[in-house]
């Protein structure tokens, strides 16, 4: 118990975790650019969860002895495990919707006016792809349907670590 308690105090679990958001991030990219699939407004708010996942780990990995740095660490990373998983979910049922007429995917992402990630960063953010269209399957699922694998690992992984440490930090 206590190993897991202690296993965001040091930098490599917090490597760890921005390595395998960097990784997934490109290959995003790869299978945009390499692939040529276009990506989706689903898929390109399924990538900003990423990079925020992929934030907490270096936050983590700079700040692991610091309580602030880690707390926001955590909470970038819950948060935005979170919020892609909920995103995935939804762009699974829009694929499976896709023929129906209450379907619909926006073309624009609805980021904040301040912050116009598809305008500041097209080579990121840009979604030019259909949320209904399935057009790479891995063993039968989709692109969507191993998001959210990822994003219930990422959650899980998230909750033990987090519930651990919450429990030990309670004990004398």
């Amino acid at each position: 118990m206590n190993y897991l308690s202690n296993i965001t105090t040091r930098q490599k679990p917090w490597l760890l975790l921005a390595i395998s958001a960097l990784t997934l991030e490109l290959s995003a990219l790869f299978f945009q650019y390499v692939m040529d699939l276009a990506p989706c407004i689903m898929c390109v708010y399924q990538r900003l969860a990423i990079l925020a996942i992929f934030a907490a780990g270096v936050i983590g990995t700079v700040g692991c002895q610091n309580v602030f740095a880690r707390t926001l660490a955590y909470l970038s990373w819950g948060g935005s495990a979170i919020w892609g998983f909920i995103i995935a979910l939804e762009h699974v049922d829009m694929q499976a919707n896709s023929g129906s007429l209450f379907f619909s995917c926006e073309f624009i992402p609805n980021f904040p006016t301040w912050a116009p990630l598809h305008q500041w960063l097209p080579l990121l953010f840009e979604a030019t792809g259909d949320c209904g269209e399935i057009s790479w399957q891995f063993f039968g699922f989709s692109m969507p349907q191993w998001m959210v694998v990822i994003y219930a690992l990422y959650t899980l992984v998230f909750a033990v670590v987090l519930v651990n440490r919450l429990i030990c930090a309670k004990k004398p």
